[in-house]
């Protein structure tokens, strides 16, 4: 049943709505694959609900007609929802008249990008607080001091599982006295979040900070995205050490230097989430075959893994089938993002080669074909072909952290 079919059906017929009192629409596809001609993407799904709430205040038929006093039995609709500049205003409307509307929005996921501070904080008023489990504000431009404004209004929602803050504009490597209190504020306010398992501070610059943001959190983290953070080898002395690694189901830790002084931290922070770890991502960490080579005990020990991305690192053709050679014993692990090889590459790349150089490059496809063909008889031989090995960023779904 579509959800334009639905909306129809809720404005034609409002006698039939007290037939149904909870409408569950969340966790409906929204990653462009494998969708039918008539998928609607999360954004367009947002706009419709909420343009039909609105419609059904107004009355089915016409603007002029006057309503009936409110009936004491409504549908509740659980929906994610995705607001950006362009439908702000449509789901402002539609969120701030919930408590009178036949079709009453009850958001789970939420995740708004490229929107003020004050529109932010509003729409996040109007969201009822025991629904919320996740809330994604990414592109936004933030800062310190924009999620000093924000943080406090997440307090209220207590059952607030997962934060993602990715691409807000942070940066500790030169604190002002000023900044260096809003940092404080924001630890503070993260360890307000008593559910918290889910953390996403990726493209932040958080250099020698982590103590300082995770240190107080109330409970331990399962997903933690790190990405592109410019952390320092104590970031990861302090995560090996802390509460949150023996209980790490995700962990991404792409974009920051694996090669040199962080080596020798990650592989102890790799053998201490060994127990528990489902989801490693490492893509464009200047790994080098020699470095790899050094990970694989740790690696190796990483039993329950399911999802290895390591895309983007300057791995050889010899370098890649030593690594499926040796995770053919991880039994579970299921998809394997891996970068083009150093030596299919059209010309001659500067050594060491930065993930620019690799991502730009011109790979030659027929020494590519090649490769690709021995790794996938290698899985053959080894009666491993339930196991994905590509190339392909998108094509594949990786593991999102509520169906780990």
């Amino acid at each position: 049943m579509s959800l334009s079919f639905l909306c129809s059906f809720f404005l034609v017929f409002p006698s039939k709505r007290q037939c149904l009192q909870v409408l569950d629409m969340t966790g409906l596809q929204d990653d462009g694959i494998d969708q039918g001609p008539e998928s609607m993407s999360l954004w367009s799904r947002t706009v419709t609900l909420a343009k039909a709430c609105i419609d059904r205040r107004k009355g089915p038929y016409s603007s002029s007609v006057t309503l009936p006093p409110p009936q004491p039995v409504s549908v509740e609709v659980h929906v994610d929802l995705f607001v950006n500049s362009t439908s702000y205003g449509v789901l402002k409307d539609a969120l701030q008249n919930n408590a009178n509307s036949v079709l009453r929005l009850k958001c789970r996921d939420f995740r708004a990008e490229e929107l003020p501070i004050a529109s932010t904080v509003g729409l996040l008023e109007f969201l009822d607080p025991t629904g919320v489990r996740q809330v994604d504000l990414r592109f936004n431009n933030l800062g310190l001091s924009g999620l000093r404004v924000i943080l406090p209004h997440m307090a209220k929602f207590t059952n607030l599982v997962s934060l993602k803050l990715p691409y807000s504009n942070i940066d500790v490597r030169r604190l002002s006295a000023g900044m260096e209190g809003s940092l404080h504020y924001f630890a503070t306010q993260l360890s307000r979040l008593s559910c918290l398992k889910e953390l996403n501070l990726g493209s932040s610059r958080l250099s020698g900070k982590l103590r300082q943001l995770l240190g107080d959190l109330q409970g331990p983290l399962e997903s933690l995205e790190l990405a592109f953070c410019y952390l320092l080898p104590n970031d990861l002395a302090y995560l090996s050490q802390s509460l949150h690694t023996p209980t790490l189901k995700k962990l991404d830790l792409s974009g920051n230097n694996l090669s040199d002084s962080l080596l020798q931290p990650f592989q102890h922070l790799l053998e201490e989430a060994s127990s528990s770890l489902l989801h490693l991502d490492i893509m464009e960490c200047r790994l080098m075959d020699i470095h790899l080579e050094s990970l694989f005990p740790a690696l190796c020990r990483c039993s329950q893994l399911r999802y290895l991305g390591v895309f983007g690192n300057p791995l050889s053709a010899r370098g890649l089938k030593n690594l499926l050679q040796r995770t053919m014993g991880l039994l579970y692990l299921q998809l394997v993002i891996y970068p083009y090889p150093v030596d299919c590459y059209s010309e001659n790349l500067p050594w060491p080669p930065t993930s620019s150089n690799l991502l730009n490059g011109s790979v030659d496809e027929e020494k590519f074909s090649r490769v690709s063909a021995e790794l996938q008889q290698m899985l053959l031989t080894a009666s491993r072909t339930d196991v994905v090995w590509t190339t392909n960023l998108c094509r594949h779904n990786t593991l999102d952290y509520f169906n780990l």
